[in-house]
């Protein structure tokens, strides 16, 4: 018996050659739509038994937010993740969002079938190695990145976090203080502080270990450069007398 289901990919190509595929083998597909980004409103209206859906990077934060709300409004709904050679983080993702399976994008249509079958039966539908991998980041997650910087970045203040990104986009003493509407002096002075609590001994060594650790996307996701003063302290140079 054929099974009710829905391709939904950011490739419409790609979807819709699927979609026929299955269609050949009795299933019945009730859409192939793209984007990928209205997936979760599709799926949620029509209630198929199982949805394959495309993804280009599965390890982006946030990619598998439509299987949480798909999981969370229709859960007898299974999903099954049609993605790129996958990294165990990324199926890792996969499933702690919900999904029931994994299906690499070039895997031929009997492996895709096999995977629709093994996810309506809610069985896990990836290969064993993959699956395998994928708990194993899920119960010992890798020390990520952004773990470092978001302890660099609780060390700063919101001024030097903002001296910070200056630094780093290649600005002397001479532009972060015409830029932050300071003294040069007083610049120089942050930019010391910002060296010393990053413990490194150059402006480009600060630069460097910000890419590195992800602080600067931190920081621009915080909104960090905006200052905010609380009583105490240094005030910022133009509310100076």
């Amino acid at each position: 018996m054929g099974v009710r289901l829905m391709v939904v990919d950011d490739h419409r190509l790609l979807a819709e050659a699927l979609a026929s595929a299955l269609k050949l083998r009795g299933h019945r597909v009730l859409a192939a739509a793209a984007p990928a980004a209205g997936a979760a409103d599709l799926v949620i209206s029509r209630a198929p038994e199982v949805c394959l859906l495309g993804t280009a990077t599965p390890a982006e934060p946030g990619m598998f937010d439509p299987v949480v709300r798909i999981k969370r409004e229709r859960p007898q709904v299974a999903v099954v993740v049609l993605g790129p050679v996958p990294s165990p983080r990324g199926i890792a993702a996969a499933f702690a969002s919900g999904a029931s399976g994994y299906v690499r994008h070039d895997e031929r249509i009997e492996g895709v079938e096999r995977a629709i079958m093994k996810a309506r039966a809610g069985e896990a539908a990836v290969a064993p190695q993959l699956l395998q991998g994928a708990f194993s980041e899920l119960l010992n997650p890798a020390a990520q990145p952004d773990d470092e910087g978001q302890r660099l970045l609780q060390m700063l203040t919101p001024r030097e976090v903002e001296v910070l990104v200056r630094v780093a986009d290649g600005e002397d003493t001479r532009l972060i203080a015409a830029g932050m509407g300071i003294a040069p002096s007083t610049a120089r002075t942050h930019v010391q502080r910002v060296l010393m609590k990053l413990g490194v001994g150059s402006r480009l060594e600060a630069a460097a270990l910000a890419a590195r650790t992800g602080l600067l996307d931190r920081a621009e996701r915080s909104g960090g450069g905006e200052e905010q003063h609380v009583g105490g302290g240094e005030p910022p140079d133009r509310l100076r007398a």
